[in-house]
């Protein structure tokens, strides 16, 4: 049977990274596998909390990825730990399903790049999933712009681990958006994204406004960053029903006419985002969007001919 290593990037997750590690040692799987936690500089007691499963989960790492903040840099350190054939990827503040790792591995199997599923109801009240609806639940996420294909959220996602060191792991200066620019990149680099809906992983939406508008905010500034790198539509509206670049409506979608001006975009924004959640969220995307307009994000590095083919097809 395959190895894999399942990652996971934390900062201050002493809260909740115990409910994960308790899920991860209820597996199913029976082949080998290990656990790499990443530590990206947490002040609380993360590290006592994933110490105490040292002798519970097979072969736990905690390794230091203090040097850059972000949870895409200690994603690539955990996987230049890793040593397995496959990497699956999950989330500190989340919770895999018992049989998560033996689906999931059993995907990779088939397909060398997956994603699996997000569930919503079961760590979530019914006011916070008023705010903001996850998408991947029945299949894998869309974009209106960037190179027509489709992507996923690194809080379920398994890859060969020779695939995600040959396409050079996470980009971090993409920020918030770094999964859906590796699903793209190694997509363009000739190998499918795959949806597997039997990998199931529990996630945990943000419950407070000041988080939802923080979130907001750094998905609509990546948004713009992926968008000078991959092309885009026009945009004029989001709405807070999704975890991704579906999040934004298509141009012929969401088009406002100047007519209305700012009091019918206002009215317009409110009705697609009817919860103050939702709404919070939506603003702080469009402010993150319109935000550092100066900021520059390289171009795909070592465009090949089949790649820049494909973007131009896309486009």
């Amino acid at each position: 049977m395959p190895s894999v290593s399942v990652v996971i990037a934390c900062y201050n997750a002493a809260d909740t990274l115990g409910i994960q590690l308790e899920a991860l040692a209820r597996q199913t799987y029976r082949g080998d596998w290990d656990v790499i936690i990443s530590d990206n500089g947490s002040t609380d007691h993360s590290r006592l909390v994933a110490q105490r499963y040292e002798s519970r989960l097979p072969n736990l790492q905690i390794v230091d990825s203090s040097g850059t903040a972000g949870a895409g840099h200690a994603r690539n350190i955990a996987a230049q730990h890793s040593e397995a054939d496959f990497l699956a990827f999950c989330d500190a503040d989340d919770e895999v399903a018992d049989d998560w790792l033996e689906t999931m591995t059993v995907a990779l199997e088939r397909n060398p790049f997956v994603a699996g599923r997000f569930e919503s109801r079961k760590l979530n009240s019914e006011r916070v999933l008023r705010s903001r609806p996850l998408q991947q639940s029945t299949g894998l996420q869309e974009s209106p712009f960037g190179p027509g294909l489709p992507h996923a959220g690194a809080g379920n996602m398994g890859v060969q681990r020779e695939i995600f060191l040959t396409a050079g792991g996470f980009d971090q200066a993409v920020g918030t958006l770094e999964d859906t620019d590796l699903c793209w990149r190694i997509q363009l680099a000739g190998t499918p994204l795959i949806f597997a809906p039997d990998a199931v992983v529990h996630v945990r939406l943000r419950t407070s406004f000041s988080k939802m508008w923080r979130q907001g905010w750094s998905y609509g500034h990546a948004a713009a960053l992926l968008e000078r790198r991959y092309g885009n539509k026009p945009i004029a509206s989001v709405t807070a029903v999704t975890t991704s670049l579906a999040v934004i409506k298509a141009a012929e979608e969401a088009e406002i006419q100047p007519a209305q001006g700012k009091v019918g975009s206002a009215l317009k924004l409110m009705r697609e985002n009817p919860s103050p959640g939702a709404m919070l969220w939506a603003v702080g995307w469009h402010v993150g969007h319109r935000a550092m307009k100066g900021d520059e994000l390289p171009a795909l590095p070592m465009l090949t001919s089949g790649q820049e083919n494909r973007l131009s097809q896309a486009g």
